[in-house]
C-alpha cells in the first residue's frame, strides 16, 4: 500500500514568478506591439473560420460554451476578417406594383444605388408636379384644346343651320335655347304664338302638327350627332392630354433610365411609373386655387408633403449599404418576430388602422443580408414563433414578412403583402450554453440540418512558458483598452495565479475574460484610491480581498454558528463514527466551503445500509449512489463467508437542505468504519474524497474552496496542526491562499494526499489497518481485525436472536 504524504507548500500554490513576465509594466508590453490576439481557443478558431468560409446549405454556426470565455470577442474578430474580404451587400428597395398594390416589389440595387433611386423619385415626383402644370397652361395646349373645341362648335352651328332650313321649308322654326332645342310653327316666317295656334282650326294646326313631328325626329337625330361628336371631342382632347403628359412624363424620368439603364429591374419599374403617371395626370395638376407658385415651392423642397395618391411612386429604402465598405455583421440582441423578418406599420385614419409603402419595415435578417447575423440562442427560443421563422428562412433562403397578430387573424386592417426577398449566401450564428445546443439537437429534427457547424469555446488554457507570456501580453492588451493604470510584472503575475484559481486546476489557466477584465478594474480602483499610478501586487490582493468580503456574509454567518456551538464541529480530541466532511456551496458567482458533521451508527441487522439523507428525501442520487457503492466495498472486504449482520445508519449532522454529489463518500465510509472498529477519529482533520467498491480515492470538485472552509475554522479556533485529506489526484487542482499556504510551511496546518482509504484510516485513527494474513484473517488490533470482530459478534447475536425467537 503507497503511503499518505503531506504535502508542501510549493505545492498548494503554483505562484507565477514576476520575473517569468516578459516586461517591466503593461505599457512597455503595448508599446512593443506584440498583440496575442485570443490565447487558447485553437478548436474554436478552427471551426469559426471553417464554418465562415464555407459555402453550402445548412452550414450556419452555434458557438457552444459559458458566458464570459470571449466568444463574441473572438467571433466578431474572425467575422469582421472575412467580411473585408467579401465584396459590399446590396441596397433593397420596396416599391409599389402597379398590376398588383397589395403586394410591394423588391428591387435590388447596388450598394449606394437604392438612396440615388429614393432621392431620384422624390425629386421626379415635385418635378412632375411642376412640369405637369407647366404643360397643360402652355400656350401649344391651349391652342390644340381650343381648336378641337373650335371645330367642334362649327359642325354643331353648320348641322343646326342645314336643319333650320330644312325645317322652315316645311313652315317650322327649329329654335336652340340654353335648355336645348325648341320648334315652333311659322306663318310669314315668324312663329306663331301659342294663343293664336290653339285658336287655329282643328284641320290647320293638324297639318302643322304633322310638320312638327317630322322636323322633331330630325333634330332628336342631331341631339344624337352632337352627342357623338362630343365623344370624339373629349377623345380628342383626352388623346392631346395623354400627348402632354407622356412627354412630359417621359422628358422628366428619362435621366432616370439613364441612371438606372444597366439594371433591367429598376427600367422596368420607371416604365411602369411613366405609364401611370400619364395615366394619372390630372393628380399631377395643383388646383385652381394653389397656384404655379405653390407647386415651384414644393418641387424646391423635392422631399416636402406628399400627398397620399403619390405615396404610391415613393421608393422605401429598405437597407441601405451606402455607408458600408464590407458585408455586414449585425448583432440583434432582442430577435423578436419582427425585429428578426420585419414589420409592416399601421396608422390610424378615421378610426380605422391602414398602412401603405412607406410603413415596410426591415428585419435584422433583411440588414444581414450577404453577410452575418448573430443571435443569443436562448434570447431566440423565448420567442417560438422567432424560432420557427428564423428554421423557416434558412431552409427557403428567402425571407417574408410576417406579422403574428395577422397570422393569428387578430388584426382587422388593410394589409400589405410584402414580397419575399432572398436571403442569400447568408450566415446565422446562434451563441449559447452547451446544454442548449444538446437539447436541440436531441428534440429539434431540423437543428443539425440547419446548424452544421459547431464551435465548441474551452474554459481554460493550459498553463506553460508559452500561454503564460501570451496571457499576460493579453492581460497588457485589456488594460490598455479598458483605459487603466498600468500593471507591474507582479500585478500580472498575481492576476495568472488568479486564472489559475478560476481555471480550477494549477497547471491551467481560466479563459473567462469577462471576470479577468473585472479584476483588472478593481484593481486599478485600489491603485488609485491609494493614491498610486501603477498598479502593484498589493492592489491585486486588496481587490481579491475585497470581493470575497463583499460576498461573505453567510460564510461568516457560518463560521459564527461554529464558533457558539450553534453548529457542532469539533476540531481537536477523537470521536467514534464521527467525522468532518467538506462541502461546497455556490452563491451566486461566489463559492464557498464549509465542514459538515458526518456521523455513522451501527448495530446488528441484515446488512441494510440506511442513507437518512435518502430516506427524508434530502440526498440527491450522485450521494445516493456513493452510499451504494460505499456498501459494495463494505460487502467485498468483510462479507466472505456469509452475508453481513449489520445494520448502519448515515447522516450530514445539522444539515437541513438538499445534499447532492459522492464527494462525501470517503468520509462515510471512515465514519462507518470508526463506528465497526470502535476506534476513534482525530477531529483535527477533515476529509473530502468520492470511493469506487475497491476502496480507491478519486478526485472531487471545489477541493481549493473546500481547504480554504476549514482552514478558517481552524484559524478562528486556533491553529494548532489541523489538516486535510484530499484524494491525491486532487493535488493538481490546489491554487489555495497565500495565508494558508504560510501556515502550512509554519507548521500549523497541513494537507495530506491519499490513494487509497486504508491511508486515510490510518491517519484518521492512528491504527494499522491490516491485510489478511495466509489463514484468511485479519490482525486483531488492526482496524480491519476490529471491524470484523465486530460483525462477527453481530452475526452471533443474530443467530442467537433466531434461535431464541425458534
Amino acid at each position: 500500500m503507497a503511503i499518505a504524504k503531506r504535502l508542501s507548500g510549493g505545492e498548494l500554490l503554483r505562484a507565477t514568478r514576476p520575473e517569468d513576465i516578459p516586461f517591466e509594466t503593461t505599457v512597455e508590453a503595448v508599446a512593443s506591439g506584440e498583440v496575442p490576439g485570443i490565447v487558447g481557443q485553437e478548436r474554436a478558431q478552427e471551426a469559426l473560420r471553417f464554418g465562415v468560409g464555407m459555402k453550402g446549405e445548412g452550414y450556419n454556426l452555434f458557438a457552444i460554451g459559458p458566458h464570459g470565455v470571449g466568444k463574441h470577442t473572438l467571433l466578431f474578430q474572425i467575422l469582421q476578417e472575412h467580411a473585408a474580404r467579401r465584396p459590399r451587400s446590396a441596397d433593397w428597395c420596396y416599391v409599389h406594383d402597379f398590376a398588383h398594390p397589395e403586394r410591394p416589389r423588391a428591387l435590388e440595387l447596388p450598394a449606394g444605388l437604392g438612396s440615388a433611386l429614393r432621392d431620384d423619385m422624390l425629386r421626379a415626383v415635385a418635378d412632375l408636379r411642376v412640369a405637369m402644370r407647366a404643360a397643360f397652361e402652355s400656350e401649344e395646349y391651349r391652342t390644340r384644346k381650343q381648336q378641337i373645341v373650335g371645330d367642334f362648335q362649327e359642325k354643331q352651328r353648320q348641322a343646326l343651320a342645314i336643319l333650320q332650313k330644312e325645317a322652315e321649308t316645311q313652315g317650322v322654326a327649329v329654335l336652340q335655347t340654353d335648355t336645348g332645342m325648341v320648334i315652333a310653327p311659322l306663318r310669314e316666317g315668324e312663329p306663331i304664338p301659342a294663343a293664336e295656334f290653339n285658336a287655329l282650326p282643328d284641320d290647320e294646326k293638324s297639318r302643322h302638327e304633322d310638320r312638327m313631328r317630322q322636323v322633331g325626329t330630325g333634330v332628336q337625330d342631331l341631339l344624337r350627332r352632337f352627342r357623338d361628336w362630343g365623344r370624339e371631342q373629349m377623345e380628342a382632347i383626352q388623346a392631346v392630354d395623354g400627348d402632354f403628359a407622356r412627354a412630359t412624363a417621359h422628358r422628366v424620368m428619362q435621366p432616370l433610365r439613364d441612371r438606372f439603364a444597366e439594371l433591367p429591374e429598376v427600367l422596368d419599374y420607371l416604365g411602369q411609373v411613366e405609364i401611370d403617371v400619364v395615366d394619372c395626370a390630372a393628380e399631377f395638376l395643383a388646383s385652381e386655387l394653389e397656384g404655379m407658385e405653390v407647386a415651384l415651392k414644393r418641387a424646391f423642397k423635392q422631399n416636402g408633403d406628399d400627398a397620399g395618391s403619390f405615396l404610391r411612386y415613393r421608393v422605401n429604402l429598405l437597407v441601405d449599404r451606402a455607408a458600408d465598405s464590407a458585408a455586414p455583421i449585425i448583432s440583434e440582441m432582442n430577435p423578436t418576430l419582427t425585429n428578426l423578418v420585419g414589420r409592416v406599420d399601421y396608422e390610424s385614419r378615421f378610426g380605422a388602422m391602414v398602412t401603405n409603402l412607406g410603413l415596410v419595415r426591415a428585419g435584422a435578417l433583411h440588414r444581414a443580408i450577404g453577410g452575418y447575423l448573430v443571435l443569443d440562442a436562448r434570447r431566440v427560443l423565448r420567442n417560438p414563433e422567432s424560432w420557427e421563422c428564423l428554421k423557416r428562412a434558412l431552409r427557403s433562403r428567402e425571407i417574408r414578412i410576417e406579422s403574428l397578430g395577422q397570422s393569428l387573424g387578430l388584426m382587422a386592417t388593410v394589409m400589405l403583402e410584402p414580397a419575399v426577398i432572398p436571403l442569400g449566401d447568408t450566415k446565422v450564428i446562434l451563441c449559447g450554453e452547451r446544454e442548449l445546443y444538446y437539447l436541440l439537437a436531441e428534440l429539434d429534427p431540423d437543428f443539425l440540418e440547419l446548424f452544421k457547424v459547431l464551435v465548441d469555446f474551452d474554459e481554460t488554457t493550459e498553463r506553460n512558458a508559452e500561454t503564460q507570456h501570451a496571457y499576460a501580453r493579453l492581460i497588457a492588451q485589456l488594460v490598455a483598452q479598458e483605459g487603466l493604470l498600468a500593471f507591474d510584472r507582479g500585478a500580472v503575475a498575481r492576476v495568472l495565479d488568479h486564472a489559475a484559481r478560476m481555471a480550477g486546476e494549477a497547471d491551467k489557466l481560466s479563459l473567462r475574460m469577462r471576470a479577468m477584465i473585472d479584476l483588472l478594474r478593481e484593481a486599478d480602483f485600489e491603485a488609485r484610491s491609494a493614491g498610486r499610478d501603477l498598479v502593484r501586487v498589493e492592489d491585486v490582493d486588496r481587490a481579491q480581498g475585497s470581493r470575497r468580503r463583499r460576498a461573505d456574509r453567510i460564510p461568516l454567518r457560518i463560521l459564527e454558528a461554529m464558533r457558539r456551538h450553534d453548529i457542532l464541529i469539533a476540531t481537536e480530541g477523537g470521536v467514534v463514527g464521527q467525522i468532518n466532511g467538506l462541502s461546497v456551496f455556490q452563491l451566486g458567482e461566489h463559492w464557498f466551503g464549509r465542514p459538515t458533521r458526518i456521523s455513522a451508527r451501527t448495530r446488528p441487522g441484515k446488512g441494510d445500509l440506511i442513507d437518512i439523507e435518502r430516506e427524508v428525501e434530502l440526498g440527491g442520487p450522485i450521494h445516493s449512489k456513493g452510499v451504494l457503492i460505499l456498501a459494495g466495498f463494505l460487502g467485498a472486504r468483510y462479507s466472505l463467508g456469509a452475508p453481513l449482520s449489520l445494520a448502519a445508519s448515515l447522516v450530514f449532522e445539522q444539515s437541513y437542505g438538499p445534499v447532492e454529489g459522492d464527494s462525501a463518500s470517503l468520509a462515510e465510509l471512515c465514519a462507518l468504519i470508526s463506528a465497526l472498529a470502535g476506534l476513534p477519529i482525530d477531529q483535527s482533520l477533515a476529509v473530502t474524497g468520492s470511493i469506487d467498491q475497491y476502496g480507491r480515492v478519486q478526485s472531487i470538485g471545489g477541493v481549493n474552496e473546500k481547504i480554504e472552509g476549514f482552514f478558517d475554522l481552524c484559524r478562528d479556533r486556533g491553529l494548532a496542526g489541523q489538516g486535510v485529506i484530499i484524494p491525491r489526484s486532487n493535488a493538481k487542482n490546489l491554487m489555495l491562499r497565500r495565508d494558508l499556504v504560510a501556515a502550512v510551511e509554519e507548521g500549523l496546518f497541513r494537507v495530506l494526499v491519499v490513494e487509497e482509504v486504508d491511508q486515510a484510516l490510518e491517519i484518521l485513527t492512528g491504527t494499522d489497518v491490516g491485510h489478511r494474513a495466509e489463514n484468511g484473517r485479519f490482525l486483531d488490533e488492526s482496524v480491519n481485525g476490529r471491524v470484523e470482530a465486530t460483525l462477527a459478534a453481530y452475526a452471533a447475536c443474530n443467530r442467537s436472536f433466531l434461535h431464541g425467537g425458534g
